[in-house]
């Protein structure tokens, strides 16, 4: 099939790549404009790698765009990672118009850090939709989902990379397959049981070492790669990537030594938190390199008892 793509980052690349692989002809990519001195979108230099015309526009709302996409004379439009707007105007223009991946199960977790709030917010599932844009925020028709299990030790990294990332590939050609062959069946999303949820960043990702250690945990996985669960240690930022949960059914800290460092092993750090302690075994320390969190300790000085998050 003829098709476009629009998207960006490794995602966007993965799926120029597999569409090219099984023969279908990408006519164009649409790619948003990066900032100066940012390195350059993977999808972008696949594209022009393969000869494939690349067209970045600030908007997708604008005629031009509208009639680049037409100009381009494809069956499909197949949305890989998008966070420019795409109005109904410029998805409409492809002969059967376009599909859209989104890391969730529709209509939960509506919104931008789509993976990273099931994580945090305890689920045990989560997956993938893809769906038909319309101009409301990932509310579109359902065209097939995929669902995937969030072990108790995944974090962010695991589920979409290792699940979310391959799955989302393979729903997109199954999906473009269903859409231009007309066995596509088109549910519309139940209202009732949408939520919505936006960016999880800085803010959204400081550790509260008052708060259960399943809490406490759920942060910091659904944090790892990014934008990394963080604490404070003698007034500058720690983000905390890779760690354990020890619950204790009768450990529970006077409010003193909350956040206290309570050992200092060969392989890991153990803080203090409601329920048990978390074992911290890979940080980093203001701008510096990521580290093995006893090494972190011993460079910086710390000794049993120190406090994070004062």
């Amino acid at each position: 099939m003829r098709i476009a793509i629009i998207g960006q980052q490794e995602f966007g690349k993965a799926v120029l790549e597999a569409m090219v692989t099984r023969g279908d002809t990408v006519a164009g990519v649409f790619c948003a404009p990066g900032k100066p001195d940012d390195k350059p979108d993977p999808l972008l230099v696949a594209a022009q790698q393969r000869g494939i015309p690349v067209y970045q526009m600030r908007s997708l709302k604008s005629e031009e765009a509208r009639e680049t996409l037409r100009a381009l004379d494809v069956e499909l439009g197949v949305m890989a990672y998008v966070l420019q707007f795409v109005p109904q105007a410029f998805a409409t223009v492809p002969t059967h118009g376009m599909i859209q991946y989104h890391p969730s199960l529709l209509p939960r977790y509506r919104g931008p850090s789509s993976i990273n709030w099931p994580i945090i917010r305890g689920d045990e599932r989560t997956g993938l939709t893809i769906f038909r844009p319309t101009d409301g925020m990932d509310e579109g028709p359902i065209i097939l989902q995929k669902e995937t299990p969030i072990g108790p030790d995944d974090t962010l990294g695991s589920v979409y990379f290792d699940r979310l990332f391959p799955m989302g590939i393979q729903a997109l050609q199954e999906a473009a397959d269903l859409v231009v062959s007309g066995r596509a069946v088109s549910i519309v999303q139940d209202e009732s049981q949408a939520s919505y949820f936006g960016w999880c960043r800085t803010a959204e990702a400081r550790i509260n070492w008052h708060n259960h250690i399943d809490l406490v945990y759920n942060l910091i996985r659904g944090c790892n790669p990014a934008p990394g669960a963080w604490t404070t240690c003698k007034g500058t930022a720690l983000q905390v990537f890779d760690a354990r949960k020890h619950a204790a059914r009768a450990f529970s800290p006077s409010g003193s030594s909350v956040g206290a460092i309570t050992s200092i092993g060969e392989q890991g750090v153990l803080v203090a938190t409601q329920g048990g302690q978390i074992e911290l075994l890979r940080v980093r320390y203001g701008t510096g390199k990521k580290l093995p969190a006893p090494q972190f300790c011993a460079e910086a000085g710390l000794k049993v008892g120190e406090i994070l998050g004062t």
